[in-house]
């Protein structure tokens, strides 16, 4: 049995997150009846090593609780699991649009700054470089 941050060390996270998964409910562990710690077995490692495995896949807490109720009931998550990752992909796809089209934005406006002046404050006017694009 493992407390917080033997678990912690062992699964190489923080015991922030391993609270943080008790409180959410993605780990249920034991008490110490004398002291009252939690105690974490070997399963809770395993469980804390996957919740870090799928974050690094871009799943998220919710995601992943929605796979451990699959697999505590005895069905396969792996079809969920394909279509969430297939979902993030589509997010990421189209962030990444958006993310070109900003710093095309970004470009365009830096290299028309460099040839202009430096604008005072008017009582018009805050920024006249911002106010200047388009």
């Amino acid at each position: 049995m493992l407390t917080v941050s033997e678990l912690s060390k062992v699964a190489q996270t923080t015991p922030d997150s391993i609270r943080h998964y008790v409180r959410i409910g993605l780990l249920n562990p034991s008490r110490n009846p004398d002291n009252g710690y939690k105690l974490f077995n070997s399963n809770d490692v395993k469980k804390v090593k996957f919740i870090c495995r799928a974050k690094g896949l871009g799943f998220t807490l919710h995601d992943i609780q929605i796979i451990f109720d699959h697999s505590s009931v005895g069905e396969s998550p792996c079809p969920i699991v394909r279509r969430i990752i297939q979902q993030r992909i589509n997010e990421n796809r189209d962030r990444l649009v958006e993310l070109n089209r900003l710093q095309q934005r970004m470009d365009e406006a830096l290299e028309k700054w460099k040839s202009m002046p430096d604008g005072e404050p008017d009582g018009d006017a805050i920024c006249y470089l911002i106010e200047s694009t388009n």
